[in-house]
């Protein structure tokens, strides 16, 4: 079972699978990724309210330590996977702090922006759940290894531009609103998008497996991580797009 999202480990669910003990389910995954997602929109309307209303400065800490809450939560679930039942909601409570800020200035910028990128990230999700349930797209070797090297490349790259920023260069096209940049941006919400497919593979053998019951908070914590990203990287193709208007 492999999967390019670092959250959703083949030997997790092995190592910590339990003769005799509750098993997890495809829905039982599913009702507990809708409860993180409800947690991210909680706080992320909180803190698009208060970034409206207080301005940047009010909302700056809570963004920053929601960055940093979330980063630090994911590398805690990562390795000690069975505390993702205490970790999950609030690493989602933090993302949704940083997502709530972010989604408010591309709005201020680009009005109507965030509920398109909420849309599309939605639809993406069903459309996507629904071609692999109906065998449109299977999850096979070629394909879950083809999908993981690309993730590793767009991590490197996005590694590259960091490095590169803080000697005052700004990697060719990644941030241009031109076509090869949308061309970029486009490529990688494809890749993005298609991590759902492992995610959705990867709980369905944790099922088949006999996984306990408890590790079905980490799988929808893995699951959630994949649809942050997707959402961030559908905002920044849209904002691309408006751009060229």
């Amino acid at each position: 079972m492999r999967t390019s999202n670092p959250l959703l480990r083949a030997d997790t669910f092995r190592a910590h699978a339990a003769a005799g003990a509750d098993t997890m389910t495809i829905m039982g995954s599913v009702n507990k990724t809708a409860l993180l997602v409800a947690a991210v929109f909680g706080t992320a309307i909180w803190s698009w309210r208060e970034l409206l209303h207080a301005g940047s400065q009010a909302v700056y800490p809570w963004v920053i330590g929601g960055l940093i809450g979330g980063g630090v939560l994911s590398l805690v679930t990562y390795f000690k996977p069975l505390l993702a039942a205490y970790t999950a909601v609030p690493y989602a409570l933090c993302e949704g702090l940083f997502l709530g800020a972010v989604s408010a200035a591309f709005e201020a910028r680009y009005p109507g922006i965030a509920m398109q990128a909420t849309g599309l990230t939605a639809t993406t999700l069903l459309a996507l759940l629904f071609a692999y349930r109906s065998g449109l797209i299977r999850a096979t070797e070629n394909f879950k290894l083809g999908v993981t090297a690309a993730t590793g490349g767009v991590m490197l790259l996005y590694l590259a531009a960091f490095v590169l920023r803080l000697f005052g260069i700004e990697m060719p096209f990644l941030h241009d609103h031109g076509l090869i940049g949308i061309g970029i941006s486009m490529v990688i919400v494809v890749i993005a998008a298609l991590n759902l497919v492992l995610d959705f593979d990867f709980i369905e053998q944790g099922q088949a497996n006999g996984a306990p019951k408890r590790m079905e908070w980490y799988a929808a914590f893995g699951l959630l991580v994949t649809l942050v990203w997707l959402y961030l990287e559908v905002l920044r193709l849209l904002a691309k797009l408006n751009r060229r208007d």
